[in-house]
């Protein structure tokens, strides 16, 4: 959240950081903290009402139910109501909503024990994919190859989430790449759509987290006029507002395209919207917090990319401490357009199991995309991480 602060700072905001844990790095970059926790929201209505705010905000997936609970409560901008936010963020409920509603949807069903879910064993395809209902950053999700491996993933899946609710749903074979898009819509309307590509890690411990997202998609134009075109569509049925959202997206080895994830937040905590602001021109990263007071937010259309962009994300193989990282030099010279490290020499680093166990992150231009993709799928040709070894 500290660069979001930065920028409210810039616009002439004054700003309040809310949560229970004082030692939180951003606070000190706030004008005033409180010691509420966000999943109190009687105490967050009778703070944000003392305070008489202007607006709310999130960048995380952990928040947006409380952050349009208020919204709603003080009528305040949001990215839709409380109602639909719920929807959007539990994803049985979403499934639930998606098969309501005709989209095209995988085998998927939600539970609260392995009991129930050992009822509905010859519901699904194997291999299934299991994951908190609430889950954010990865965290709890894991495949499951057969149903005799169900009690250990489900054990797993509910010791993360607050909901203590989990998902199953068929796994999506897929010959592309995974793919997303990070979008904003004005007035319901999708008026921005950035569509990337993903790349994961699979020697990590979590071969799901994302490590490296790419623009503009090499996905079939088919495909992503078939995903706007559901956007908008869902959109319009769930009300949506102003906002920014981030979207997972997948396309099945027969040719279908699933909705996986439509969450009302900027992805990578606002990462991907300071990138794409240097790769388009569109300032979807200031709008975002212009809207979140009602102020005019600018202009916002469809990308027009000035070259190749992608965020390779720095994670580590390895327990151990980090010394820092070592980038090929002509390859730096080249291609880096920001380096951000958010650990320092001497912290203890952890292999990559969730989205919250990664060390910072690269912006990087090509030229095209074959060069791009070809860097981002072997980053050890050019990056390394210097890890002490964990005794």
């Amino acid at each position: 959240m500290v660069p979001v602060i930065e920028k409210a700072h810039e616009f002439g905001y004054h700003v309040m950081t809310v949560d229970y844990l004082p030692n939180n790095v951003a606070h000190p970059f706030a004008d005033e903290y409180h010691n509420v926790s966000v999943l109190d929201l009687d105490a967050l209505i009778e703070l944000a009402k003392s305070q008489q705010i202007d607006g709310i905000m999130t960048m995380i997936e952990l928040t947006m139910v409380p952050v349009a609970y208020v919204a709603e409560k003080l009528g305040l901008n949001s990215h839709c109501s409380y109602e639909s936010t719920i929807i959007l963020h539990d994803k049985a409920l979403f499934r639930k909503f998606l098969t309501d509603n005709d989209f095209k949807v995988p085998h998927a069903k939600g539970f609260s024990s392995y009991e129930e879910a050992q009822k509905d064993i010859d519901f699904f395809h194997w291999p299934v994919i299991i994951k908190p209902v609430d889950s954010c950053a990865s965290r709890g999700v894991i495949k499951v190859e057969k149903p005799s491996e169900l009690k250990q993933a489900v054990d797993y899946a509910l010791s993360f989430g607050q909901y203590k609710a989990f998902i199953i749903e068929d796994f999506i074979e897929t010959n592309e790449l995974t793919s997303g898009v990070e979008c904003f819509a004005v007035n319901g309307q999708l008026k921005y759509a950035a569509f990337y590509d993903q790349y994961h890690d699979v020697h990590s411990l979590n071969p799901y987290v994302p490590v490296a997202e790419c623009w503009p998609s090499i996905q079939k134009k088919e495909y992503q006029e078939e995903v706007s075109s559901e956007l908008q569509r869902l959109f319009d049925l769930l009300h949506i507002d102003t906002g920014m959202f981030n979207v997972e997206w997948r396309v099945g080895t027969d040719g279908t395209v699933y909705l996986m994830e439509v969450a009302p937040r900027p992805g990578m905590g606002g990462t991907m919207a300071k990138l794409l602001e240097i790769a388009t021109g569109v300032k979807i990263y200031d709008a975002e917090i212009l809207n979140a007071v009602g102020d005019p937010i600018g202009d916002i259309h469809q990308p027009d990319y000035k070259g190749c962009y992608a965020i390779s994300v720095l994670h580590s193989k390895e327990d151990g401490i980090f010394r820092g990282i070592d980038i090929d030099k002509a390859f730096r010279d080249k291609h880096v357009i920001q380096e951000d490290p958010v650990v320092r020499e001497g912290d203890r680093v952890n292999k990559l199991k969730m989205g919250n166990e990664v060390y910072g992150t690269i912006f990087l231009r090509f030229d095209s995309q074959e060069e791009m993709h070809r860097e981002m799928a072997d980053p050890s040709r050019w990056l390394k991480l210097k890890i002490d070894s964990a005794e």
